[in-house]
């Protein structure tokens, strides 16, 4: 049995620091791996990373993450990326990191994707900006899809900040749907094969959902579990390699 505690969209910044240090020493021995699925620190600030990182570096467990669209707000992300690094977390994008828990192999593999949405949709063609913008989403689904088939373990996980599929998203406003994720990220998950898929990005949204070749999928935005668990501020999600996901 693989126990995961899983939370996207921590959005960090320097009044939080100390608000994760108890719930992060509660999973000791209550879970196996921490995921972060996206939006570590609030602006994007390398301060905040820092902030965030002396929280992550005490972690029980082993981490690992991907960014979001606001670690990417001043063009600072690599930074965020040496400093989350740093503090010995997992940082992902196109890549995998494999974990030995309870005697099972578990791959993640991670990206944090971008948006399109979903069929009827934009394509790579017409004005350079369009195909740069779906562009960008073709290539980090391609990544994630090449780190997933690639991985050597008992049981996949695919990591992501931007939504792979319609069903978690669909409390948000349809015209916004383009921005929260894309029908590419799904297609990679099926294509390559996972057995879970997380993802942050979408606060409004709903918390279960599945791809269209039956990966579940779970939303751990954490404004979503605040309103669903309040005080619980991880999801806590059970995985068996035979049996596949068991909440």
């Amino acid at each position: 049995m693989i126990r995961i505690a899983a939370v996207g969209d921590l959005h960090f910044e320097r009044g939080l620091v100390g608000s994760l240090r108890d719930p992060l020493e509660r999973l000791e021995d209550a879970v196996d791996i921490l995921l972060i699925a996206g939006d570590l620190t609030h602006d994007g600030e390398p301060d905040q990373a820092r902030s965030l990182a002396g929280e992550l570096e005490h972690a029980p467990v082993p981490v690992a993450a991907v960014l979001g669209n606001h670690d990417y707000g001043i063009d600072r992300q690599d930074e965020i990326t040496r400093i989350i690094t740093d503090a010995g977390v997992h940082v992902l994008e196109g890549t995998s990191v494999t974990f030995e828990v309870g005697g099972h192999r578990v791959g993640v593999a991670g990206t944090k994707g971008f948006g399109g949405g979903w069929p009827p949709c934009w394509h790579a063609a017409g004005e350079p900006e369009t195909r740069a913008f779906i562009g960008l989403t073709e290539r980090l689904a391609l990544g994630l899809e090449k780190a997933l088939a690639e991985l050597d373990a008992d049981a996949r996980i695919a990591l992501l900040h931007y939504s792979p599929i319609e069903a978690t998203i669909s409390n948000d406003p349809p015209q916004l749907w383009p921005w929260l994720g894309s029908y590419l990220l799904g297609d990679a998950v099926d294509n390559a094969g996972a057995d879970l898929a997380l993802h942050g990005h979408v606060h409004l949204g709903h918390h279960v959902g599945d791809t269209p070749g039956g990966v579940p999928v779970r939303n751990v935005s954490s404004e979503l579990l605040a309103r669903a668990q309040p005080g619980h501020p991880f999801a806590i999600l059970r995985l068996d390699p035979e049996r596949g996901l068991l909440d």
